[in-house]
This record gives structure tokens, sequence and C-alpha cells, in this order.
């Protein structure tokens, strides 16, 4: 089953971590994991930069290490970055000593106080430790555009179903969600500028 939007049952009963921006303005916190990509995040960057859109990139340690020029351009353009570990670990699998470090890896390259759990795998003692250090950013809107069984027609939809104000919302800057990624993306811009709304980024 696929869901599009977390339901506020689930936020409270993870009230550590950070879903949404609650607001009345008119603002989203446009998200990208598992960057940076060649290719991929910089076209992402120009679409930003057309729509005057700031966002938020949660990097994998290991692509910063391999691509720190892109990385650089990220900070440079005036998005804010997050630490999505050095390489991809599900919490929910691996021990808290090889989480803790893969994370830590990835803070030598990635100097944040956001994180994003990959796959939102997250026990509660790693939420425990970790909120120490870092605000824990979710989401409650997720786009799929990594999903190969869904067409970026639904994608869309979705996104603009359930998106309000304050949401977070997540994209991948990632080779599999380039193809969604790239035709979803500017038509969000679009939209919801066309209704006032500004793209920011996640406060640290």
């Amino acid at each position: 089953m696929i869901y599009w939007h977390i339901s506020e049952w689930i936020k409270r009963l993870f009230p550590d971590l950070i879903w949404d921006i609650r607001t009345a303005d008119k603002k989203l916190y446009l998200t990208f994991d598992d960057g940076p990509t060649p290719d991929i995040t910089d076209k992402i960057l120009e679409i930003l930069d057309h729509y005057n859109a700031r966002a938020t990139f949660f990097c994998l340690g290991r692509n910063v290490e391999h691509y720190p020029e892109i990385y650089q351009r990220i900070i440079q353009k005036n998005h804010r970055i997050g630490n999505h570990t050095y390489s991809h670990l599900k919490g929910w699998k691996t021990s808290h000593k090889e989480y803790f470090q893969d994370i830590e890896l990835a803070h030598q390259f990635i100097k944040s106080d956001l994180f994003r759990p990959p796959y939102g795998q997250i026990r509660r003692s790693q939420i425990e430790y970790l909120k120490k250090r870092y605000k824990i950013i979710m989401w409650e809107v997720m786009s799929h555009d990594y999903q190969t069984l869904v067409s970026k027609e639904r994608s869309l939809k979705a996104v603009f179903r359930h998106a309000r104000e304050g949401s977070i919302i997540v994209f991948h800057d990632s080779m599999k969600a380039s193809e969604k990624v790239l035709y979803i993306l500017p038509k969000v811009l679009e939209e919801f500028s066309n209704k006032g709304f500004t793209f920011e980024v996640i406060d640290g």
C-alpha cells in the first residue's frame, strides 16, 4: 500500500519527530533525499532557481564524498542541507552501534543539525539518542517519485491534493527518481506559486 500523506495520529504517536511546520502563512518545505547526484541535482537546482524557491537537501555522506562540487553548489545557492546517513541504512534492521557510526561518518562531510532517517525507519531508542544532537525531520507528503509502479501523473496529483500550508514534501534527487521528479517539480512550483505560496528551507 502506498501512503501519500502522514495521518495526525502517527504524528501524535511520535511527537519528537518533525512532520510538518505548522503555519498560517502560505509556505511549503520542499525536501530532496539521497543526493547529490550528477546531472539530476544540478537540474533540480536550476528549476528551483527559476521559481526563486529554496529547499532542503538530505544528503548521503558517500555521495557528498564522491561529488563535493555538487554539494557545494547546493550550499552556495542558499539551500539547506541535512544528514541522511553515509550509506542509506535502515534503522529498523541495523544495530545502534553501526547506525550511529554511519551517521557520524556522514557528519564528517555534512555539517548540519538536521537528520532524516532513510526509508523513514527509526526506532524509539534511536530517536532518543539522536534528538539530543539533531532535529529529526520526517514529512507530511511523499511524492513517491522513486516508485516504478507509480506514474508521474499520479504522483503529481497526490502532491497537489495533500500539500497545504506548512507541509514538508519529499522528492528525490536520484537517478531512480529522475524522470518523475523533473516532470513533477516544475509543475508543483508553478501551481503553488500561482496560489501565492513561497518555498522555504527547514531551519536548523
